[in-house]
């Protein structure tokens, strides 16, 4: 990976391909190696650039809370960087949430958006208490907050079959410092509600869902596409689809790429 100076901040970032240009933006307690899978297929056609949010893999943390808006920040200086003018941002979960703010902030840099397991709405009063109740327990137990926060992704039949790969994602998330983890939970609870941007995009959303993603309610998301021209996605199982329906996957993003 290489690394670039935003705000005294050390961002890691990669790009492999050539083409029109893919963001893949990873989520919470993740870095770039989940697109591992991905890249090599996808790079044969895209130009692919991976960035590691504030305070997640080889990137530093910024301070003691990184807003959406601050990673946006990092990923439009990743793309200055490269001289990118225009992209199509694919985010999981939280990556989703930075795409979305990043779409806000810089709408002329976008091409396409493909929210992956993710929303554009803010959290809800009790999602807010399960962060605060978050932050408490990871500062009283890195590891098992970790452990206990990677097994809960997984549909509950996924986690008895795909315990090898539950493993390899821990041990990712064990690379983020406790600060990062704090950082991003704050960040993540004041977030801006952004439904109104999938009802005027001028470029295409893709929103893929798991129906029984333990984390996002599958009713209360399909509100929020109604009235608009997001696409939607559903798979059978939780809230990572990369791995949990990981071939599917790349063939819908190829489709929607190829629509773009």
């Amino acid at each position: 990976m290489k690394t670039l100076l935003y705000k005294n901040t050390k961002i890691a970032y990669a790009e492999t391909g050539k083409g029109t240009t893919v963001v893949l933006l990873h989520g919470f307690l993740e870095n770039s190696t989940m697109w591992n899978f991905y890249i090599e297929e996808l790079s044969k056609k895209y130009r692919v650039v991976t960035i590691d949010q504030l305070g997640h893999g080889q990137t530093e943390c910024m301070g003691y809370l990184h807003t959406m808006e601050d990673m946006a920040d990092t990923v439009h200086a990743v793309l200055n960087e490269l001289r990118i003018r225009k992209a199509i941002f694919v985010g999981h979960s939280m990556g989703g949430y930075v795409a979305l703010a990043f779409a806000e902030l810089y709408p002329d840099n976008v091409k396409g958006i493909v929210l992956l397991n993710s929303t554009s709405r803010a959290d809800s009063e009790e999602r807010k208490l399960n962060r605060d109740r978050a932050i408490k327990a990871v500062k009283q137990s890195y590891t098992t907050f970790i452990s206990m926060s990677i097994a809960n992704l997984f549909s509950e039949e996924n986690r008895e079959v795909l315990t090898e790969e539950i493993e390899q994602v821990k041990l990712e998330a064990l690379k983020t410092p406790l600060q990062g983890i704090v950082a991003a939970l704050e960040g993540m609870k004041i977030r801006k509600d952004r439904e109104v941007l999938l009802h005027f995009a001028p470029y295409p959303v893709l929103l893929i869902l798991g129906k029984k993603d333990p984390v996002l309610n599958y009713q209360d998301n399909l509100e929020q596409i109604e009235g608009t021209a997001t696409k939607l996605v559903t798979f059978p199982d939780g809230h990572m689809s990369h791995i949990e329906n990981k071939d599917q996957l790349g063939k819908v993003l190829l489709d929607f790429f190829k629509g773009i």
